[in-house]
Protein backbone atom coordinates (compact mmCIF):
# COMPACT_ATOMS: atom_id res chain seq x y z
CA UNK A 1 0.00 0.00 0.00
CA UNK A 2 1.21 3.02 -1.12
CA UNK A 3 1.51 6.24 1.24
CA UNK A 4 -1.32 8.13 -1.21
CA UNK A 5 -3.53 5.36 -0.80
CA UNK A 6 -7.00 6.57 0.47
CA UNK A 7 -7.20 3.48 2.81
CA UNK A 8 -3.81 4.94 4.72
CA UNK A 9 -4.77 4.55 8.46
CA UNK A 10 -8.32 3.20 8.19
CA UNK A 11 -8.79 0.45 11.17
CA UNK A 12 -9.06 -1.78 8.80
CA UNK A 13 -5.87 -1.64 6.78
CA UNK A 14 -3.78 -2.31 9.76
CA UNK A 15 -1.72 0.76 8.64
CA UNK A 16 -0.36 3.56 10.74
CA UNK A 17 -2.90 6.31 12.03
CA UNK A 18 -4.72 9.53 10.66
CA UNK A 19 -1.82 12.39 11.95
CA UNK A 20 -4.76 15.00 11.76
CA UNK A 21 -7.32 12.77 13.30
CA UNK A 22 -5.01 12.73 16.24
CA UNK A 23 -3.86 16.47 15.89
CA UNK A 24 -7.75 17.26 15.91
CA UNK A 25 -8.83 15.02 19.28
CA UNK A 26 -5.77 16.44 21.45
CA UNK A 27 -6.71 19.98 20.22
CA UNK A 28 -10.77 19.36 21.31
CA UNK A 29 -9.35 18.21 24.44
CA UNK A 30 -7.05 21.31 25.55
CA UNK A 31 -10.14 23.49 24.57
CA UNK A 32 -12.08 21.34 27.18
CA UNK A 33 -9.60 21.63 29.81
CA UNK A 34 -9.22 25.43 29.00
CA UNK A 35 -13.00 25.89 28.82
CA UNK A 36 -12.72 26.80 24.98
CA UNK A 37 -15.36 25.19 22.94
CA UNK A 38 -14.24 23.28 20.20
CA UNK A 39 -15.15 20.17 18.43
CA UNK A 40 -18.40 19.43 16.72
CA UNK A 41 -20.46 21.75 19.41
CA UNK A 42 -18.13 24.42 18.53
CA UNK A 43 -18.83 27.64 16.83
CA UNK A 44 -16.46 27.15 14.19
CA UNK A 45 -16.51 25.17 11.89
CA UNK A 46 -15.05 21.27 11.81
CA UNK A 47 -11.96 20.57 10.47
CA UNK A 48 -12.18 17.73 8.10
CA UNK A 49 -9.42 15.89 7.08
CA UNK A 50 -7.01 16.63 4.72
CA UNK A 51 -7.55 20.33 5.14
CA UNK A 52 -4.96 22.55 5.77
CA UNK A 53 -7.27 25.37 7.35
CA UNK A 54 -6.38 26.51 10.72
CA UNK A 55 -6.77 24.48 14.16
CA UNK A 56 -9.38 26.49 16.41
CA UNK A 57 -9.28 26.28 20.10
CA UNK A 58 -5.50 26.42 20.53
CA UNK A 59 -5.26 30.55 21.05
CA UNK A 60 -6.54 31.24 24.59
CA UNK A 61 -5.15 27.64 26.00
CA UNK A 62 -1.35 29.30 24.95
CA UNK A 63 -2.55 32.81 26.39
CA UNK A 64 -3.00 31.23 29.60
CA UNK A 65 -0.33 29.07 29.78
CA UNK A 66 2.22 31.87 29.13
CA UNK A 67 0.38 34.15 31.49
CA UNK A 68 0.83 31.46 34.01
CA UNK A 69 4.52 30.55 33.37
CA UNK A 70 5.47 34.21 33.25
CA UNK A 71 3.86 34.57 37.17
CA UNK A 72 5.99 31.37 37.84
CA UNK A 73 8.80 32.68 36.41
CA UNK A 74 8.57 35.84 38.07
CA UNK A 75 8.17 34.41 41.12
CA UNK A 76 11.21 32.77 41.29
CA UNK A 77 13.35 35.84 41.79
CA UNK A 78 12.20 36.17 45.15
CA UNK A 79 14.12 35.34 48.14
CA UNK A 80 14.69 35.50 51.83
CA UNK A 81 18.09 36.44 53.62
CA UNK A 82 17.97 35.26 57.01
CA UNK A 83 19.77 37.84 60.29
CA UNK A 84 23.32 36.04 59.93
CA UNK A 85 23.37 36.23 56.10
CA UNK A 86 23.95 38.19 53.11
CA UNK A 87 22.71 37.84 49.61
CA UNK A 88 25.10 38.42 46.92
CA UNK A 89 23.03 39.19 43.58
CA UNK A 90 24.72 39.02 40.23
CA UNK A 91 23.70 39.76 36.62
CA UNK A 92 24.97 37.87 34.32
CA UNK A 93 27.59 36.58 36.74
CA UNK A 94 28.69 40.68 37.66
CA UNK A 95 28.16 41.30 41.13
CA UNK A 96 25.39 43.93 41.45
CA UNK A 97 24.63 44.13 45.03
CA UNK A 98 25.12 42.53 48.66
CA UNK A 99 21.42 42.57 49.91
CA UNK A 100 20.85 43.00 53.75
CA UNK A 101 18.38 40.23 55.62
CA UNK A 102 14.77 40.19 54.41
CA UNK A 103 12.61 39.41 52.11
CA UNK A 104 14.25 40.40 48.41
CA UNK A 105 13.54 40.02 44.96
CA UNK A 106 15.87 39.85 41.90
CA UNK A 107 15.10 39.49 38.17
CA UNK A 108 14.61 35.63 37.47
CA UNK A 109 16.98 33.54 35.63
CA UNK A 110 19.04 33.60 33.59
CA UNK A 111 19.55 37.65 33.82
CA UNK A 112 19.95 37.43 37.75
CA UNK A 113 21.07 34.79 40.32
CA UNK A 114 21.54 35.26 43.92
CA UNK A 115 24.13 33.93 46.24
CA UNK A 116 23.37 33.56 49.59
CA UNK A 117 26.56 33.56 52.24
CA UNK A 118 25.97 32.92 56.05
CA UNK A 119 28.61 35.39 57.68
CA UNK A 120 27.86 33.75 61.28
CA UNK A 121 29.08 30.58 60.56
CA UNK A 122 32.32 29.07 62.11
CA UNK A 123 34.59 27.90 59.82
CA UNK A 124 37.34 25.12 61.12
CA UNK A 125 40.70 24.33 59.25
CA UNK A 126 43.06 22.07 60.43
CA UNK A 127 46.67 22.40 60.10
CA UNK A 128 49.07 19.14 60.63
CA UNK A 129 46.37 16.48 61.25
CA UNK A 130 43.04 15.67 59.70
CA UNK A 131 39.79 14.64 62.10
CA UNK A 132 42.39 13.34 64.97
CA UNK A 133 45.95 14.40 66.46
CA UNK A 134 46.94 10.55 65.93
CA UNK A 135 45.77 11.08 62.28
CA UNK A 136 49.43 13.40 61.65
CA UNK A 137 49.91 15.30 58.55
CA UNK A 138 54.18 15.30 58.59
CA UNK A 139 54.34 17.35 55.72
CA UNK A 140 52.69 20.38 57.42
CA UNK A 141 53.24 19.67 61.08
CA UNK A 142 57.46 19.51 61.47
CA UNK A 143 59.07 22.89 61.71
CA UNK A 144 62.16 24.09 61.98
CA UNK A 145 63.16 26.71 65.13
CA UNK A 146 65.82 29.20 65.60
CA UNK A 147 67.92 26.94 67.44
CA UNK A 148 67.81 24.48 64.49
CA UNK A 149 65.59 21.65 65.88
CA UNK A 150 62.44 19.90 64.86
CA UNK A 151 59.48 20.14 66.49
CA UNK A 152 56.16 18.31 65.82
CA UNK A 153 52.45 21.20 65.58
CA UNK A 154 49.21 20.58 64.98
CA UNK A 155 46.75 23.35 65.41
CA UNK A 156 43.18 23.98 64.52
CA UNK A 157 42.55 27.45 62.93
CA UNK A 158 38.31 28.85 63.39
CA UNK A 159 37.12 31.41 61.10
CA UNK A 160 34.10 32.97 59.90
CA UNK A 161 33.54 35.68 56.89
CA UNK A 162 33.28 39.19 56.69
CA UNK A 163 32.83 39.91 53.07
CA UNK A 164 30.68 37.93 51.19
CA UNK A 165 31.76 39.16 47.94
CA UNK A 166 35.58 39.64 48.08
CA UNK A 167 34.83 35.67 50.07
CA UNK A 168 32.99 34.36 46.18
CA UNK A 169 35.12 36.46 43.91
CA UNK A 170 38.53 35.87 45.25
CA UNK A 171 38.53 32.80 46.69
CA UNK A 172 38.34 29.17 45.15
CA UNK A 173 39.40 26.74 48.11
CA UNK A 174 38.49 29.23 50.99
CA UNK A 175 39.93 26.07 53.21
CA UNK A 176 43.05 25.62 51.29
CA UNK A 177 43.60 29.51 51.50
CA UNK A 178 43.12 29.49 55.29
CA UNK A 179 45.63 26.17 55.77
CA UNK A 180 48.19 27.63 53.36
CA UNK A 181 48.09 30.84 55.24
CA UNK A 182 48.11 29.54 58.81
CA UNK A 183 51.11 26.82 57.40
CA UNK A 184 53.28 30.00 56.45
CA UNK A 185 52.51 32.16 59.52
CA UNK A 186 53.04 29.37 61.84
CA UNK A 187 56.55 28.61 60.61
CA UNK A 188 57.58 32.14 60.41
CA UNK A 189 56.70 32.55 64.38
CA UNK A 190 58.25 29.40 65.10
CA UNK A 191 61.18 29.58 62.71
CA UNK A 192 62.34 32.97 65.16
CA UNK A 193 61.24 31.70 68.45
CA UNK A 194 63.29 28.64 70.62
CA UNK A 195 62.07 25.39 70.87
CA UNK A 196 61.38 25.77 74.95
CA UNK A 197 59.61 28.65 74.19
CA UNK A 198 57.62 27.05 71.25
CA UNK A 199 56.73 23.89 73.67
CA UNK A 200 56.69 25.62 76.94
CA UNK A 201 55.70 29.41 78.41
CA UNK A 202 55.59 30.88 74.75
CA UNK A 203 52.53 28.72 73.39
CA UNK A 204 49.89 31.13 74.26
CA UNK A 205 52.06 34.09 72.54
CA UNK A 206 52.81 31.78 69.20
CA UNK A 207 49.03 31.97 68.82
CA UNK A 208 48.66 35.25 69.12
CA UNK A 209 51.57 35.99 66.86
CA UNK A 210 50.56 33.70 64.36
CA UNK A 211 46.94 34.65 64.26
CA UNK A 212 47.63 38.01 63.62
CA UNK A 213 49.95 37.59 60.98
CA UNK A 214 47.80 35.22 59.65
CA UNK A 215 44.94 37.86 58.99
CA UNK A 216 47.28 39.97 57.22
CA UNK A 217 48.13 37.48 54.76
CA UNK A 218 44.49 37.06 54.25
CA UNK A 219 43.55 40.46 54.11
CA UNK A 220 46.66 41.19 51.78
CA UNK A 221 44.83 39.20 49.73
CA UNK A 222 41.16 40.29 50.00
CA UNK A 223 39.95 37.04 50.83
CA UNK A 224 37.07 38.19 53.02
CA UNK A 225 37.72 35.91 55.60
CA UNK A 226 38.06 37.09 59.61
CA UNK A 227 40.30 34.99 61.81
CA UNK A 228 38.54 34.21 65.40
CA UNK A 229 41.06 31.79 66.94
CA UNK A 230 44.15 29.61 66.40
CA UNK A 231 44.08 26.30 69.47
CA UNK A 232 47.21 24.81 69.60
CA UNK A 233 46.05 20.97 69.60
CA UNK A 234 49.67 19.66 70.58
CA UNK A 235 53.40 21.05 70.11
CA UNK A 236 55.93 18.20 70.71
CA UNK A 237 59.60 17.04 69.45
CA UNK A 238 59.57 14.29 66.51
CA UNK A 239 58.61 11.03 67.88
CA UNK A 240 62.17 9.52 66.28
CA UNK A 241 63.80 11.89 69.16
CA UNK A 242 61.00 11.71 71.94
CA UNK A 243 62.75 9.53 74.17
CA UNK A 244 66.24 11.77 74.19
CA UNK A 245 63.94 14.95 74.64
CA UNK A 246 62.84 13.63 77.72
CA UNK A 247 66.17 12.67 78.82
CA UNK A 248 67.29 16.42 78.19
CA UNK A 249 63.92 17.57 79.73
CA UNK A 250 64.46 15.73 82.92
CA UNK A 251 68.23 16.95 83.41
CA UNK A 252 67.01 20.50 83.34
CA UNK A 253 64.54 20.11 85.82
CA UNK A 254 67.07 18.56 88.08
CA UNK A 255 69.48 21.60 87.46
CA UNK A 256 66.41 24.07 87.95
CA UNK A 257 65.20 22.05 90.79
CA UNK A 258 69.09 22.39 92.68
CA UNK A 259 69.66 25.50 91.57
CA UNK A 260 66.11 26.45 93.51
CA UNK A 261 67.71 24.30 96.68
CA UNK A 262 70.87 26.23 96.91
CA UNK A 263 69.12 29.74 96.23
CA UNK A 264 67.14 28.52 99.37
CA UNK A 265 69.76 27.54 101.38
CA UNK A 266 71.84 30.89 100.59
CA UNK A 267 68.35 32.72 101.03
CA UNK A 268 68.53 31.18 104.48
CA UNK A 269 72.15 31.43 105.48
CA UNK A 270 73.23 35.25 104.00
CA UNK A 271 70.58 36.97 106.22
CA UNK A 272 71.61 35.42 108.99
CA UNK A 273 75.19 36.16 108.30
CA UNK A 274 74.12 39.84 107.68
CA UNK A 275 71.99 39.76 110.59
CA UNK A 276 75.25 38.28 112.77
CA UNK A 277 77.41 41.11 111.00
CA UNK A 278 75.09 43.83 112.02
CA UNK A 279 74.75 43.12 116.02
CA UNK A 280 78.83 43.05 116.19
CA UNK A 281 79.30 46.09 113.89
CA UNK A 282 76.33 47.75 116.30
CA UNK A 283 77.82 46.26 119.55
CA UNK A 284 81.78 47.63 118.19
CA UNK A 285 79.57 50.87 117.79
CA UNK A 286 78.18 50.52 121.40
CA UNK A 287 81.13 49.65 122.87
CA UNK A 288 82.65 52.48 120.81
CA UNK A 289 80.64 54.88 121.75
CA UNK A 290 80.85 53.67 125.78
CA UNK A 291 84.39 53.72 125.91
CA UNK A 292 84.57 57.66 124.46
CA UNK A 293 81.76 58.54 126.81
CA UNK A 294 83.51 57.23 129.98
CA UNK A 295 86.81 58.72 129.16
CA UNK A 296 85.27 62.39 128.41
CA UNK A 297 83.45 61.63 131.91
CA UNK A 298 86.92 60.74 133.68
CA UNK A 299 88.64 63.78 132.02
CA UNK A 300 85.69 66.29 132.46
CA UNK A 301 85.45 64.87 136.25
CA UNK A 302 89.51 65.17 136.32
CA UNK A 303 89.30 68.58 135.39
CA UNK A 304 87.11 69.53 138.05
CA UNK A 305 89.21 68.31 140.08
CA UNK A 306 91.90 69.63 139.10
CA UNK A 307 90.17 73.31 139.39
CA UNK A 308 89.11 72.54 143.16
CA UNK A 309 92.76 71.49 143.96
CA UNK A 310 93.89 74.37 142.89
CA UNK A 311 91.76 76.26 144.88
CA UNK A 312 92.62 73.90 147.70
CA UNK A 313 95.12 71.24 148.07
CA UNK A 314 94.90 69.71 151.24
CA UNK A 315 91.52 69.63 151.61
CA UNK A 316 90.93 68.21 147.92
CA UNK A 317 93.77 65.42 149.00
CA UNK A 318 92.26 64.41 151.76
CA UNK A 319 88.58 64.30 150.83
CA UNK A 320 89.95 62.33 147.86
CA UNK A 321 91.63 59.79 150.39
CA UNK A 322 88.34 59.50 152.12
CA UNK A 323 86.54 59.14 149.15
CA UNK A 324 89.15 56.01 148.00
CA UNK A 325 89.01 54.54 151.38
CA UNK A 326 84.42 54.56 151.82
CA UNK A 327 85.39 53.34 148.18
CA UNK A 328 87.44 50.13 148.72
CA UNK A 329 85.83 49.34 152.25
CA UNK A 330 82.29 49.76 151.35
CA UNK A 331 82.59 46.27 150.12
CA UNK A 332 84.38 44.39 153.33
CA UNK A 333 82.15 43.09 156.11
CA UNK A 334 84.62 44.50 159.13
CA UNK A 335 84.12 47.43 161.54
CA UNK A 336 86.52 49.75 162.47
CA UNK A 337 86.10 51.55 165.75
CA UNK A 338 88.41 54.63 167.07
CA UNK A 339 88.58 53.75 170.84
CA UNK A 340 90.67 57.60 171.65
CA UNK A 341 87.92 60.06 170.48
CA UNK A 342 84.91 57.31 171.32
CA UNK A 343 83.00 57.38 174.42
CA UNK A 344 82.20 54.85 177.51
CA UNK A 345 78.85 54.38 176.16
CA UNK A 346 78.95 52.94 172.52
CA UNK A 347 75.72 52.13 170.07
CA UNK A 348 76.60 50.24 167.00
CA UNK A 349 74.13 49.06 165.06
CA UNK A 350 75.43 46.49 163.14
CA UNK A 351 72.71 44.24 161.65
CA UNK A 352 72.05 47.91 159.88
CA UNK A 353 75.73 48.93 159.11
CA UNK A 354 75.65 45.66 157.41
CA UNK A 355 72.54 46.15 155.28
CA UNK A 356 73.97 49.64 154.23
CA UNK A 357 76.71 47.97 153.16
CA UNK A 358 74.97 45.25 150.98
CA UNK A 359 72.80 47.74 149.92
CA UNK A 360 75.39 49.83 148.31
CA UNK A 361 77.45 47.07 147.11
CA UNK A 362 74.69 45.58 145.13
CA UNK A 363 72.52 48.38 143.74
CA UNK A 364 74.80 51.90 144.47
CA UNK A 365 72.63 54.12 143.59
CA UNK A 366 71.04 55.57 147.20
CA UNK A 367 70.33 59.38 147.16
CA UNK A 368 73.21 61.37 147.88
CA UNK A 369 71.72 62.84 151.49
CA UNK A 370 70.80 59.08 152.62
CA UNK A 371 74.55 57.41 151.33
CA UNK A 372 76.37 60.59 153.13
CA UNK A 373 74.56 59.75 156.81
CA UNK A 374 75.31 56.16 156.65
CA UNK A 375 78.79 57.74 155.69
CA UNK A 376 78.88 59.36 158.55
CA UNK A 377 77.12 56.84 160.96
CA UNK A 378 79.90 54.36 159.83
CA UNK A 379 82.32 56.32 160.39
CA UNK A 380 81.32 57.26 164.04
CA UNK A 381 80.81 53.41 164.85
CA UNK A 382 84.26 52.81 163.30
CA UNK A 383 86.28 55.51 165.64
CA UNK A 384 84.06 54.32 168.38
CA UNK A 385 85.61 50.94 168.38
CA UNK A 386 88.84 52.09 167.91
CA UNK A 387 88.69 53.92 170.65
CA UNK A 388 87.31 51.12 173.01
CA UNK A 389 89.88 48.46 171.45
CA UNK A 390 93.39 50.64 172.66
CA UNK A 391 91.84 51.06 175.91
CA UNK A 392 91.60 47.18 176.63
CA UNK A 393 95.03 46.61 175.53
Amino acid sequence: MGLNDPQWGNKNSGGPPDLEELLRKLNEKVAAMMGGKGGKGGNGSEAKPGSNGPVKGFGPGIGLIAAVAALIWIGSGFYIVDASQRGVVLRFGKLVEVTEPGPRWHLPFPVETAEIVNLSQVRTVEVGYRDNVKNKMLKESLMLTEDENIIDIQFAVQYFLNDPADYLFNNRMPDENVRQAAETAIREVVGKSKMDFVLYEGREQVAATATKLMQEILDRYKSGILISKLTMQNAQPPEQVQAAFDDAVKAGQDRERQKNEGQAYANDVIPRASGTAARLVQEAEGYKQSVIANAEGDASRFKQILVEYEKAPAVTRERMYLDMMQQVMGNISKVMVDQKNGNSLLYLPLDKLMESTRGGAAAGALPATSQSSDNTAAQRARDSLLGRDRETR
